[in-house]
């Protein structure tokens, strides 16, 4: 069949029905964008990293896309992967805690809201933590804060700098203080951290609230944002109705916090891996270069003088 005969075809067949468009869309063939609407292939969109290329909106990324994403194939070793979240407080609301829980790692292949391990990234050993928004809303129980709490316990003692993606609604509500004890545990360890002299970057993903960013999401040696992610620690309406006055419309976005010095980049996700690598070389010591892991003992490239730029 010629090139001609085939647009022929297609216009004797008539526009596309509503039905099979959708039926396209349903089957993963196309993406359409929930910012601006546009339908993209859904490989060309995975190859941009899930951000929409007419109007660079940031798509949601769950958290094995992350690890795809920024840490080099077959570097990456989850740590921690037995704990899961029990149910201290016997909690109800509409269903048990508990039922609430089973449903959730049956829906997302899960465990609780954040995976950790150790692996590279762009040839950089790293540990890295990557929240997932599927989970129960990120939400910070004592799952979650005893593993981001071993992982920097563990980057303290193999000497490596940590990566924390933050996807959160807060803490978790059904365990109660047990909850907001992680604020104080993972700060600690982000101390310790910190009187090591090594490097931590929290990156600050849509949404980040609550008691995360109240606690290590801000507690970053430098703290970089995804473009209009929302970050903050009350939602919006509390604060207006609190404060008695209209909030500027771009209120708790990146750009706002950027303005006003809570953040110190903002990264679109294209340019995050590059991002972090300079980061890590710039702020790492030259000796630390040539060091190996129990588990990472492959040698690091040789660092190189590497000027930083802000994304735009």
């Amino acid at each position: 069949m010629s090139l001609f005969d085939w647009f022929a075809n297609r216009q004797k067949s008539g526009p596309i029905s509503k039905d099979r468009q959708e039926r396209e869309i349903a089957d993963g063939l196309w993406s359409k964008c929930e910012a601006c609407g546009v339908l993209t292939y859904t490989k060309d969109l995975q190859a941009n990293q899930l951000v929409c290329p007419e109007c660079s909106h940031h798509i949601r990324v769950h958290s094995d896309e992350r690890i795809r994403q920024l840490i080099d194939s077959n570097t990456w070793i989850a740590i921690d992967t037995q704990l899961v979240a029990t149910d201290p407080l016997t909690f109800r609301d509409r269903k048990s805690y508990s039922d609430r829980l089973q449903e959730t790692k049956e829906k997302t292949k899960l465990l609780d809201a954040v995976q950790t391990g150790v692996g590279r990234l762009d040839g950089l050993p790293i540990a890295f933590g990557v929240m997932d928004f599927r989970f129960m809303g990120g939400s910070m129980g004592s799952v979650v804060g005893e593993k981001l709490t071993r992982l920097i316990e563990r980057a303290t003692r193999e000497r490596l700098p940590v990566v924390i993606i933050c996807a959160s609604g807060g803490a978790r509500m059904q365990e109660g203080m047990l909850s907001l004890m992680q604020m104080a545990k993972i700060s600690a360890a982000l101390q310790r951290l910190r009187d090591a002299r090594l490097l931590y970057i929290p990156v600050l993903t849509h949404p980040t609230t609550g008691g995360v960013t109240a606690s290590f999401a801000m507690l970053g040696d430098i703290i970089l944002a995804e473009p209009k992610a929302t970050i903050g620690f009350a939602g919006r309406r509390v604060v207006e109705q609190t404060l008695r006055e209209k909030l500027p419309d771009d209120f708790q976005t990146a750009e706002y916090l950027l303005q006003h010095g809570f953040v110190d980049a903002i990264v679109p996700r294209t340019q995050l891996k590059q991002t972090l690598a300079r980061l890590i070389r710039l702020h790492q010591p030259a000796a630390s270069t040539t060091t190996s892991t129990t588990h990472l003992s492959m040698h690091l490239p040789e660092v190189r003088s590497l000027s930083v730029t802000t994304p735009e």
